[in-house]
């Protein structure tokens, strides 16, 4: 079962798409969220249409002020998929045109000094305590430190379960994956003992808790909380406004640093 209400009449091919997108192992979890938006505004600008429609398409398609060539891809690749899903059901369906967007945006990785890292690790070991979310102070040193050590994306990072993570051999398996494809990475030896004593504090916060790196509730953190932390600390560094050319992200701890 999905768990979602879909509100226009697309509701139902929306459904069975995601569901044998999970059927045949993908997680399928950012694009079927984008998909929800997308019957939104199917509900609220088409609302008798039972298809797929070029109209439809291009409101679409309408680039959000401020979107990124490559996030407008991301939006389009899910309707696209369920434009050829529904074809196949024999739908009469408008199919999102492959040249659209025109080119995908080559983004250049900001490539790390020691200095900038030394800084930045250095300010989110002193991450303070939220009234809000007591697992925060706790989770930011460490989650960042396996992104940078384990080469991991922020997704898989955040989306790992307790299961995931090996604290004995150090093994980490990484189930959503770009691509949709499983993979093993292991961590050094202090990483494991960071890990360790991490989880000692949030099992005692949280016994039997399902995410690795839980909110408060116990439950995986949202998409964007990543980029919201990094920038909580980075910006306010004195290392960041020396930065030239393309600002520094959280994909970029994935590069060879500086010497």
């Amino acid at each position: 079962m999905i768990d979602h209400t879909f509100k226009s009449l697309l509701g139902d091919c929306i459904d069975s798409f995601i569901s044998q997108k999970r059927i045949l192992g993908y997680p399928y979890q950012e694009s079927a969220r984008i998909l929800r938006h997308f019957d939104l505004l199917a509900a609220e600008k088409f609302p008798s249409e039972r298809t797929i429609t070029k109209e439809m398409c291009n409101a679409w398609l309408q680039a959000k002020p401020g979107e990124h060539p490559n996030s407008l891809l991301r939006r389009i690749t899910p309707v696209r998929q369920l434009s050829k899903y529904m074809k196949g059901l024999g739908y009469d369906v408008y199919t999102i045109p492959n040249h659209i967007p025109a080119k995908r945006v080559k983004y250049e990785a900001h490539i790390y000094t020691v200095v900038e890292l030394k800084a930045f690790f250095n300010a989110i070991d002193h991450c303070p305590t939220s009234p809000f979310s007591p697992t925060r102070r706790y989770v930011i040193p460490v989650i960042f430190r396996m992104l940078y050590c384990c080469g991991l994306r922020s997704s898989e990072a955040r989306m790992l379960k307790k299961e995931d993570v090996d604290l004995d051999t150090g093994k980490i398996t990484i189930r959503e994956s770009k691509g949709w494809k499983a993979r093993i990475v292991y961590m050094s030896d202090d990483l494991r003992d960071i890990c360790r004593e991490y989880d000692s504090i949030i099992e005692s916060m949280l016994p039997g808790r399902s995410a690795f790196f839980p909110n408060k509730d116990g439950n995986f953190y949202n998409k964007s909380i990543l980029d919201h932390w990094f920038h909580l600390f980075w910006d306010k560094l004195p290392e960041s406004s020396a930065v030239t050319g393309n600002p520094a992200r959280v994909h970029d701890f994935r590069y060879p640093h500086l010497y």
